[in-house]
């Protein structure tokens, strides 16, 4: 495992935790979150043989970004 790697790891483990810090209900985020994934994998077939890319990890991100930054949205 190469040092780039390392960084997205750490990278995407914070990010889960700061998504599951700002939750009001952890319950419903990871439902959430499973099911963007979900949705993901059926539209996007290409994405589950990248490691780093995979659904669960995109939403994740998504939903995080969303969360923290709401003017991505208003756009």
């Amino acid at each position: 495992m190469n040092e780039y790697n390392k960084i997205e790891l750490k990278y995407i483990i914070y990010k889960t935790e700061e998504l599951l810090n700002l939750a009001e209900n952890r319950y419903k985020i990871t439902i959430q979150v499973a099911n963007r994934a979900k949705r993901r994998k059926y539209e996007d077939i290409d994405i589950v043989d990248d490691p780093i890319n995979k659904p669960i990890i995109r939403a994740i991100l998504e939903i995080v970004d969303e969360i923290t930054k709401p003017e991505i949205l208003s756009d």
